[in-house]
């Protein structure tokens, strides 16, 4: 009756609101760039990093009043995220504290992070085992929005643990707009997982280390030109991470080595032969990414561009 009154379609309705829900879903993906750019240059103007993010349907202005708005703008940052429950942003309690973590798949930890390719902005997703350290996905994409980043990086780690119940796993994250987005909510309840959140970014430290172990050790020392060039120089960095580099948490041992040592023979999962350090090909990995940036293209030409 209340539509008919209004002289307005539920169906419209449900369409404004997924419009509005996606404009704030993708504010709160840029807000968190921000933040990591911010803390690795202090003092470059908003300005400057409009023109490196270059956001997708939101202009110059309009970015530079949304920073300044949360405090952006200045050294001085805060996470957007954690101030706007009000918007109806879902948050899960922090079911690690107090956890003691004995095997692996028991807790996966992520985090998204940036990386700059000629003065552009590429964005990449890791997933690891809080156990082993070990990196079970990965995921590089030229957009922030949850389809191009924690979905693929999750259906990987799905496909890496090919075999394993992992129903009951706590998925732990920052309260980034990707992990309570409703297609990571649906994923995730799929695959009967938990979620956790945590409210300060040392609560998910073994996450956003990795953040700089492949950064800093391996794709700074890279000649890195273009987008599908970071794809392989990823997929080779995570290869080299995951076999080969000791690790002083796990008795210098990759994280590879470690699981194979104190967890594949008393637990009940059973890699197939060399299943602990197989890889997509590059090639397969940079098909596999712009299927995903062409249908997430389509997609958001239904929706309603930020001007």
């Amino acid at each position: 009756m209340l539509y008919k009154a209004l002289n307005i379609s539920k169906q419209a309705v449900h369409q404004h609101k997924s419009v509005i829900d996606r404009k704030m879903e993708e504010l709160c993906y840029v807000a968190m760039i921000v933040e990591q750019v911010r803390a690795d240059h202090p003092t470059m103007g908003v300005r400057d990093i409009y023109y490196m993010m270059r956001p997708e349907g939101i202009g110059r202005d309009r970015f530079e009043r949304y920073c300044q708005e949360l405090g952006l703008s200045s050294v001085r940052t805060v996470n957007p995220c954690r101030t706007t429950d009000s918007s109806g942003v879902i948050r899960f309690p922090n079911l690690l504290e107090g956890l003691a973590i004995t095997k692996v798949n028991t807790v996966w930890q992520s985090d998204i992070t940036y990386f700059e390719v000629n003065g552009k902005f590429y964005y990449i997703t890791f997933i690891i085992d809080a156990f082993s350290r070990m990196i079970v996905g990965h995921s590089v994409s030229e957009r922030l929005f949850t389809e191009d980043t924690v979905i693929p990086a999750l259906e990987m780690a799905v496909r890496f643990r090919e075999g394993v119940n992992l129903a009951g796993l706590i998925f732990h994250s920052d309260g980034g707009g990707q992990y309570y987005s409703k297609k990571f909510l649906e994923l995730t309840e799929t695959l009967h997982f938990r979620n956790s959140m945590c409210l300060y970014s040392w609560e998910n430290g073994k996450a956003e280390r990795i953040n700089g172990v492949i950064k800093n050790n391996y794709l700074e020392h890279r000649n890195i030109n273009s987008y599908e060039e970071l794809v392989m120089e990823v997929d080779r960095s995570v290869a080299l991470y995951n076999n080969e580099k000791p690790h002083i948490k796990l008795h210098r041992m990759s994280p590879a080595r470690y699981e194979k040592k104190f967890t594949f023979a008393e637990s009940d999962f059973t890699a197939p032969e060399g299943r602990e350090i197989r890889l997509c090909s590059q090639k397969s990995r940079i098909e596999m990414q712009k299927k995903i940036n062409k249908k997430a293209i389509t997609n958001k030409r239904q929706t309603v561009n930020l001007i």
